[in-house]
């Protein structure tokens, strides 16, 4: 299945041609600007050639059509992405302490991109309420997230259906090909940890997801997922989410099991041999690769007068790391403990997590908002015994109320990894983002 930008052109011509008040009237467009400095500064390495300080500026176009008229309407989206470097960190020389790579391309001669760009469409159609959409997709789904961490986001190629028939129930289901790295142009196949690196990793063109979320009350829903990455793993979800008023706030229960199997060429000896392998398996100190998995957590998080405490406990069990979709470039997992450093998903790990958040609006500043969060691991599985790790993360907001630049936001996020399992990282994020209308 191939989504080329020349059919993908076409099929938009065809639409333009019988466009109708429908799709003008109902079309959205705007333009997302995001400048990004990220500062990275790695701790206890031999050398210092993993820090990173770089600075962009993100230009984001999104545009989405309305439907034609009729039993099946059509309708064509597109977004646009560039990123300009205005300071890309190291300059190639590998006496250089500073390397660039988190927010742009890195060129053969190891500098950073002075600008990259990526641009994708997807045509869609709808009968009543069940949509149709092929192209270029940005899934946030528990099998599959797309990332957006960086200056650019991740996006992924492909085809998804998403039907709301029945009252309170949403199903979707759909097939990814490829993904566009958030700090890349390269349309590149599918991979997971331990098979990834863009040199010598595997990377297969099929992925299946399906899956549905269903209200069995107001405050109650329901869920199920299934993925398949194929050659690579099967993943089923469960996932349980209720609201419940309490002492004038609200309480939030999130529960979520995943269990991961071997698929296809990960199952075999020869073929984990091959590369199709995963990250996290020790066999008598011995790395197999076979996708082995069971991740389950709980998070409950109090809500009330401005004040938001979160505790909550995951427990990876099985012989390898938690699969999810891991091209090496940035990715997302869906689980309670991916943070802005680590993911806490390494075989064996115990993840316990507390945090506390408080919105300013209560004491007459809207718009100013502060949190911060612990996580703590241990029992990590590996050859040379028990590892362990912590994280604290701070992040504080504003957003522009009023004014002509209403709706322009500041954001700092302020985080910090230790432990014998990796590599101490102290790491700043400063944001300015403005969403421009356009239509």
């Amino acid at each position: 299945m191939k989504y080329t930008p020349i059919a993908l052109a076409v099929a938009f011509g065809i639409l333009a041609q019988q466009a109708n008040a429908a799709f003008v009237e109902d079309s959205k467009a705007s333009l997302d600007l995001r400048n990004f400095y990220y500062d990275r500064n790695d701790k206890n390495t031999a050398d210092n050639r993993n820090e990173a300080s770089e600075w962009g500026q993100g230009f984001i176009f999104n545009f989405q059509s309305g439907f034609t008229e009729g039993t099946v309407g059509f309708g064509v989206d597109a977004i646009g992405l560039l990123g300009v470097r205005l300071d890309g960190g190291g300059d190639g020389d590998v006496n250089n302490s500073r390397k660039p790579g988190q927010l742009f391309p890195t060129e053969s001669n190891g500098k950073a991109s002075h600008d990259y760009s990526k641009a994708g469409v997807t045509a869609k159609a709808k009968v009543s309420k069940t949509e149709l959409r092929v192209g270029t997709l940005l899934p946030k789904l528990p099998v599959v997230s797309y990332n957006d961490g960086r200056l650019l986001p991740q996006v992924f190629e492909g085809g998804q259906i998403t039907s709301q028939e029945i009252d309170g129930l949403t199903l979707t289901a759909g097939q990814l090909e490829h993904a566009k790295g958030r700090s890349s142009t390269d349309s590149r196949g599918l991979s997971i940890g331990g098979a990834n690196d863009a040199r010598t990793g595997q990377f297969v063109n099929t992925f299946y997801f399906a899956g549905g979320d269903y209200k069995l009350t107001k405050d109650l829903t329901a869920q199920y997922y299934y993925g398949n990455l194929e050659d690579f793993y099967k993943q089923h979800f469960l996932g349980l989410v209720h609201n419940y008023a309490l002492g004038g706030g609200n309480l939030k229960t999130d529960l979520r099991y995943f269990h991961s199997d071997a698929d296809g060429k990960n199952g075999s000896a020869s073929g984990r041999a091959e590369g199709y392998s995963s990250s996290g398996y020790y066999g008598g100190g011995v790395t197999t690769g076979e996708v082995d998995n069971q991740t389950w957590s709980a998070l409950f998080t109090y809500s009330h007068s401005g004040h938001e405490l979160s505790a909550g406990y995951q427990q990876v069990e099985g012989d390898s790391a938690f699969p999810f979709l891991n091209q090496g470039d940035g990715s997302t997992a869906y689980l309670i403990t991916d943070r802005q450093i680590g993911k806490f998903l390494a075989a064996g790990q115990r993840t316990w997590l507390a945090g506390y958040g408080y919105d300013f609006a209560k004491l007459g500043v809207p718009g100013l908002k502060a949190s911060v969060v612990y996580l703590s691991g241990d029992n990590i599985d590996n050859a040379q015994g028990d590892r362990k790790e912590w994280e604290r993360d701070f992040r504080l907001d504003y957003v522009l109320q009023e004014g002509t630049l209403k709706g322009l936001g500041f954001s700092w996020r302020n985080a910090s990894l230790r432990g014998n399992a990796t590599t101490d990282i102290d790491e700043n994020r400063l944001i300015v983002s403005y969403s421009l209308p356009l239509l």
